[in-house]
Parts: structure tokens; C-alpha cells; sequence
């Protein structure tokens, strides 16, 4: 396994792989999260991909943590309920963000990011005359 070197955003201290279940009470066992040392002064942490052990985004406190949890029920709801494909939706999303697809990741954004995510999800639900299965890019 390549050694992955990841600094916290909020306190600076180095980053370690652990068991989801040291930050979550329900986690499986095969669950991994880089999680701050200083962890929980500092409860920073972030999933790994269980393959590859690659974070799946950046390190996030509990603040940022729930705002991406928002920006993603927000735009799974444009999939979920028909409006078009997940795909598509990650695809809608990069075009209104004005990103490159590798940098249209929920797991890496911001809390003024996720709140843009929100407020584009929910302008597209609530246009007047908005159809499933209909999408402008």
C-alpha cells in the first residue's frame, strides 16, 4: 500500500488510516477514515476508499462534514426522483460549478461550495414547469 501523507486543514497535525469505528459507532469492519491525530480535540477525518485506501475527499470537521451530507441529499434527490441520471446529475453539476470533472467532487468542497450545491439543486426542483427526465446542461 502506497503511504498516503495528509496534513489537517485545521490544525496541521498529520492525518493517520484507522477504522471507521474510531470515529463511527455503527461502522463495518472493513471501514477505514483518515482521521486527524489529534483526534477528537481536533475531529477532522474524512472516508477511505476500502479498495485503494485513497481518501475520498478532503479531511472536514463536523461542520463541513453535515454540509456535504446537504450538498449530496440534494443533488441524489435530482437522480433519485427522475429528473435525470446520476450522471447526468454529476454532469449538470460540473457545468453550473464551472469545474473540471475531476474537481466536481462533493467530498472535496467547502461550505460556501456545498451551499451553491444546495441552492442549484433546489432553483432546478422548484422551476415552474420543471419535468422529469428533463435536463439542460
Amino acid at each position: 500500500m502506497k503511504k498516503i501523507h495528509i496534513k489537517c486543514p485545521y490544525c496541521g497535525a498529520p492525518a493517520v488510516l484507522r477504522p471507521a469505528s474510531a470515529v463511527h459507532r455503527n461502522a463495518q469492519s472493513n471501514e477505514e477514515v483518515y482521521v486527524c491525530s489529534r483526534y477528537p480535540a481536533c475531529d477532522a477525518y474524512v472516508s477511505a476508499h476500502r479498495d485503494s485506501h485513497m481518501p475520498m475527499g478532503s479531511l472536514a470537521n463536523r461542520e463541513l462534514r453535515e454540509k456535504r451530507r446537504q450538498a449530496h441529499f440534494a443533488l441524489n434527490a435530482l437522480w433519485e426522483n427522475g429528473y435525470m441520471t446520476r450522471k447526468e446529475a454529476y454532469r449538470w453539476l460540473q457545468v453550473q460549478l464551472g469545474l473540471p470533472a475531476d474537481e466536481a467532487h462533493i467530498g472535496h468542497f467547502s461550505e460556501y461550495r456545498c451551499d451553491q450545491v444546495i441552492s442549484l439543486c433546489r432553483r432546478f426542483t422548484d422551476s415552474p414547469g420543471r419535468r422529469r427526465g428533463e435536463v439542460r446542461i
